[in-house]
Formats: C-alpha cells, structure tokens, sequence
C-alpha cells in the first residue's frame, strides 16, 4: 500500500532535503488560470520537495573572488539536473502503484501565459489572449500556471517570506522548490503557520543592492485558509540588480559599456561577456537581501535548523571602489 511516509522516504532518498504533502483541496478558491487541478484534474495530492543550495556557492561571491558556483551548482544544475531526476524517480514509484503523477521541476518558463516581461499578479492569473485561448469554456487558456511557492505553502513545506521567498525551517531561504501532482491520496502534513519562520526583520530589504522592495506595497493572497503576504517587488529592478546591475558590487561590469549592458533588464552582458553555465549565468549579485542576508539573520537567531561551525560574514561586506573605474 502507497503510503505518504514511502513517498517521503523515498524522496529523500532520492536526493530532495525536505518533502512534505497537501491535499489539492487546498487550492479552493484559486484562480482558474492558475489552478493545479486544471494540469491533473484528477490530482488529489501534492508532493513538495525542497533542495538546498550549498552555503559555499554564496561563499565566493561574499568574498568577490568566485561568482559562478551560485549560478551553476546553487541554481541551474538543480533545476535542470537534479531535480528533474529525483522528480523521475518518485514518480515512478507512484505510478508502479497505478496512480498518475505531473511531475513539475523549477525550470519551466513560469511566466509563459505572457508575451514577454513581468506581470502583476492579477494579470498572471488571467488568460493572454495574445498568446492562446482557452480550448474549451470554463478551461484556462494553455499553458495553465502553478505558483510553485504556493504550492509549497499549501503542501506543509514552509511559508513565504516578506522578500517572497519560500522559507523553509530547515534552510530558511537555501533551497530551490518542485512539485509533483498525484491523483493518489496521500495523508497531508500540517501547514506552516505564516510568521513561524519570517520575522519581518526586513534584513532583506536592507540588504537588497537594486532597493526593490517599495516600503508601501504588499501582496495578499488566501491559501488553504490561511491569508499570506510578501512585499510587492519591484520585480522589473530584481531582475536587473540580481544580474549584476549595481557596479559597486559587481566587479564584471569593467567599462562604461559593461555598465550600460549589465543595467539592462534582465541583463545582456551576461550571455556575451560570461557565458552560461549549465545555461545560466546570470545570478551575479548572489542574492544579498533575500537570501543571504535573510539566511544570516535565521541562522543567528535560530529561528532555522540550519547549524554550521562558523558565521557566513566574517568580515564587513566588500564594494567596488567605482572613483577607479
């Protein structure tokens, strides 16, 4: 008999850090366009499954000597490598069982209902008429949309944090997320209460080198019952200063032309002057309110399980001397 524990075990085994389970109907009350049970309509289960970044990959973008670990081993490779593996395999087991399983690595284009750029979340919840129409009434137009860090939420995983990003108890911000749907019925974990692990320190915003957190704005969603908010980022900025659009702390951008390419949304300076690595390249800022700031402060004040031998920062954090450049 399939129970959730085998499917957890399992999983670990596997490779994923943490795993937890919810019941899809918890999704109650989604929009359609972005509502799991339209991808599986049979789904009665969903697994959620965190895998941590090693802290060392921040390591060298902390002392400014090593940037491409975060990219390649804390990022890409996990997404594209990893968890689809692991993904596979937990699969199986439940499919050998006679159930049918969506499995859904963080490596699809999730904003793929746009033409292009960042939306609002209302308009992510919306169908693109630009893009396709729904195939039949009261269907969402393809390709229908999971909020991963959702997902998680409703799975028992960990909460969403003022930065929005998904924190677990065992890492804090340290991992990268996947789902996978099953019509199997799987016992559910307890949620994660919001602010069990998020104190609202703000260290992030503090930290953040592109300043996108506005001070006045925030998001606000209902999920299984329990109402969730994050500050609404400035996610056009995000993408830029995450690529490395700060020169003060990004030590690739060389010339006046590096500037002005690394300023770009999104950044193009990545993909000619470094290219991708386990095709990406382009997390140069390391993250450095939401998540390393973030995981210093969990960490200090253990408010996570996460324990090392030695502090992260051990030093006042280093800036480009920009009068030479």
């Amino acid at each position: 008999m399939l129970t959730a524990e085998h499917v957890k075990r399992v999983a670990r085994e596997a490779g994923a850090d943490v795993v937890a389970i919810g019941s899809t109907d918890r999704f109650e009350g989604a929009p359609t366009q972005m509502d799991p049970r339209f991808m599986l309509p049979s789904a009665r289960s969903v697994v959620a499954m965190a895998f941590r970044h090693p802290r060392g990959c921040f390591r060298g973008i902390e002392e400014g000597t090593f940037f491409t670990a975060y990219s390649a081993m804390g990022y890409s490779s996990i997404n594209y490598i990893y968890q689809p593996h692991v993904l596979h395999r937990v699969g199986r087991l439940i499919e050998d069982e006679g159930y049918d399983v969506l499995p859904i690595p963080n490596n699809f284009p999730w904003n793929n209902i746009n033409v292009a750029g960042w939306t609002t979340p209302e308009e992510t919840a919306r169908p693109n008429p630009a893009r396709s129409r729904p195939a039949s009434p009261g269907k969402p137009a393809p390709d229908a949309f999971i909020q991963i860090r959702l997902a998680c939420f409703a799975a028992g995983l960990g909460e969403i944090g003022y930065s929005k990003i998904f924190l677990t108890r065992e890492f804090g911000p340290r991992q990268r997320l996947a789902v996978l749907l099953t019509d199997a019925e799987l016992e559910p974990d307890p949620l994660v209460e919001p602010g069990s692990i998020c104190d609202r320190c703000k260290a992030c915003a503090r930290a953040c080198s592109g300043g996108c957190f506005p001070a006045d704005r925030m998001v606000r969603v209902t999920v299984a019952g329990r109402q969730l908010e994050w500050c609404d980022l400035d996610m056009h900025r995000c993408s830029t200063y995450f690529c490395g659009g700060a020169p003060a702390s990004n030590p690739f951008a060389v010339t006046a032309e590096d500037r002005t390419e690394f300023g770009k949304d999104v950044g193009t300076a990545q993909q000619h002057k470094l290219k991708p690595l386990y095709g990406y390249s382009r997390a140069l800022e390391g993250a450095s309110g939401c998540i390393r700031a973030c995981m210093m402060h969990l960490e200090e004040t253990g408010r996570i399980q996460s324990r090392f031998n030695e502090r992260f920062r051990r030093k006042p954090a280093w800036r480009m001397n920009l009068d030479q450049a």
